[in-house]
């Protein structure tokens, strides 16, 4: 569980860090940053927010262009951005953004060649949170957030180990992979022809089956261009009212799918976090 920093920087009295690690889940290095607010050391260790991003993304993205650190540090909440793929020379890719690297989506692939490295979900569920919690002043406690196919991750995820978070968010998610081109081509590849086994990694199919015992909280702006083909916020709605679900899905008008659109309301769901986190 070697980890090897290799960027810092101070930022509102806390720290954003840069590590690179060799992977066991995913067979090759890869990289996380972390935000550590100034209240995190040993003795008092803090919850952690994962945060989980999109299509063609990297850890880096987030923590650029979020605009998260002052909330954090204000609420002593840490946050981790992992990649969002297995990465090197010999790890399957394809020629197209929506699969392959860049596009991991949060899963474990059963289908050669993807799965010798693509098992993401692996990855965020165990491996990472336990290395986080290894080497850093952090607790146990963690909630789960993500944009796009972060969003869907962060779903799935959360949805699939509630004993393991306190809360989840969303912005502009892939509520229906199942049901839209980016799910259906990565489904496909990764795991396969059978789509009953595709059931595994949707929130509306997972939310169709039982209620969801955490909360959670999604933004979804009104002018986003992939809103109708690719993210279909209403299913996760109706699969949601099924059993009564704890989801507050906010349509925000005007707002694209950008990081202008995240940065306007991560705010609210550090602080939406923080009420489960810190109870």
């Amino acid at each position: 569980m070697t980890i090897e920093n290799i960027s810092q920087a101070k930022v509102f009295g806390g720290w954003h860090k840069q590590y690179t690690h060799e992977s066991q889940s995913l067979n090759c290095s890869m990289r996380f940053a972390i935000y550590l607010p100034p209240s995190a050391t040993p003795a008092t260790p803090v919850p952690v927010v994962y945060w989980l991003s999109g299509l063609t993304c990297t850890d880096e993205n987030f923590m650029q262009k979020a605009g998260a650190f002052r909330a954090a540090a204000e609420l002593g909440i840490a946050i981790v951005a992992p990649d969002t793929s297995p990465r090197g020379e010999d790890v399957a890719d394809d020629e197209n953004y929506d699969l392959g690297k860049g596009a991991g989506f949060y899963l474990n692939a059963t289908q050669a060649p993807w799965n010798t490295h693509y098992r993401m979900y692996d990855y965020i569920v165990d491996e990472l949170p336990a290395l986080i919690e290894a080497n850093f002043p952090v607790s146990s406690r963690k909630s789960i957030s993500g944009h796009s196919m972060g969003g869907h991750g962060a779903l799935t995820i959360g949805l699939k180990n509630s004993d393991r978070y306190r809360s989840i968010s969303a912005f502009s998610p892939i509520s229906n992979p199942m049901q839209c081109p980016w799910g259906q081509k990565a489904f496909a590849a990764y795991l396969g022809k059978s789509v009953e086994s595709w059931k595994a990694y949707d929130a509306s199919e997972l939310l169709k089956q039982h209620m969801a015992k955490l909360p959670m909280l999604v933004d979804q702006g009104d002018a986003d261009n992939f809103l109708h083909e690719q993210l279909k916020p209403e299913t996760l709605v109706h699969a949601a009212q099924l059993h009564n679900s704890d989801l507050t899905l906010r349509m925000q008008p005007g707002y694209d799918h950008s990081y202008y659109f995240i940065s306007s309301f991560i705010e609210e769901h550090l602080r939406f976090h923080a009420k489960y986190l810190l109870a």
